[in-house]
């Protein structure tokens, strides 16, 4: 049996069925719509984000809840898998596709990295089904195997796609180099998902997680957790303050950093 980093490194994505607990999804999307109202979220302006979309970003500051996603453990070895166990949260987000949507432009989440092309994952993001993902209200349009292209899409550019149609509860695993977009909604109901966006640990990630996660926080939160927002350094060097891992800054009285890699020889 291929495994999901298999298909990953093959055709760019793969679907992780039903990995998500119901009470976690439904607790999700009752909480998104609490967001909703105490933000006043509107859509965008752009047709990028969406004219017929609501977006909640930074979600880690919004409740214990949303703690949950990062380190699911049907879902984090996966993406360790693409990456490595180094990795950072790149950004979380929430994205409910409303009627009326229309398809959003293909595009590589990592196309505005400078590096030539194919190259290693240094993105791996993942997409929660909240809702039932299908072709018609707005499921994730995809180009297989187009990770491994020499260059990044045509911005408004037409491509051939198929639709990520997933039930609720459910997982999309993908490539930072995979083609794809937000579909059009053709539908009476919403497509609510949640993009739980990963990075290499050498990679600025999108969201800046150490301003916009308070440090009295970010200080509650597991420890790996707090790995993934970045007060880590990788591979003993990557991400340290004047020689000192950056969990000095979370650290209570008595407890100790891990070593830097000098600190071997």
């Amino acid at each position: 049996m291929t495994s999901p980093a298999a298909e990953i490194a093959e055709q760019g994505y793969t679907i992780l069925e039903g990995v998500l607990d119901a009470v976690l999804v439904d607790g999700l999307l009752a909480d998104l719509d609490r967001l909703h109202d105490e933000l006043s979220v509107r859509p965008a302006t752009n047709g990028f984000e969406g004219t017929e979309t609501l977006r909640v970003y930074n979600l880690l500051v919004h409740g214990e809840r949303w703690q949950q996603v990062p380190v699911h453990p049907g879902v984090l070895p996966v993406v360790e898998a693409v990456l490595d166990p180094g990795l950072l949260i790149s950004s979380l987000s929430s994205i409910d596709i409303r009627p009326g949507e229309t398809a959003q432009p293909i595009h590589a989440d990592d196309q505005l990295i400078p590096i030539p092309k194919p190259h290693p994952p240094t993105v791996c993001n993942t997409m929660w089904a909240l809702t039932d993902f299908t072709d018609a209200n707005g499921a994730t349009r995809l180009v297989p195997g187009s990770h491994l292209a020499p260059e990044n899409p045509i911005f408004g550019g037409e491509y051939e796609t198929v639709a990520a149609e997933m039930p609720k509860g459910s997982v999309l695993v993908w490539h930072g180099s995979l083609w794809h977009g937000g579909g059009a909604n053709r539908t009476d109901e919403r497509r609510v998902g949640i993009a739980m966006n990963y990075c290499a640990g050498y990679i600025r990630q999108q969201e800046n997680q150490q301003l916009g996660v308070p440090n009295e926080v970010a200080r509650t939160f597991p420890r790996r957790l707090q790995e993934l927002l970045g007060y880590s350094v990788y591979n003993g060097l990557i991400g340290h303050i004047d020689k000192k891992d950056p969990r000095t800054l979370l650290l209570a009285d008595g407890e100790r950093p891990a070593g830097m890699a000098w600190d071997a020889s």
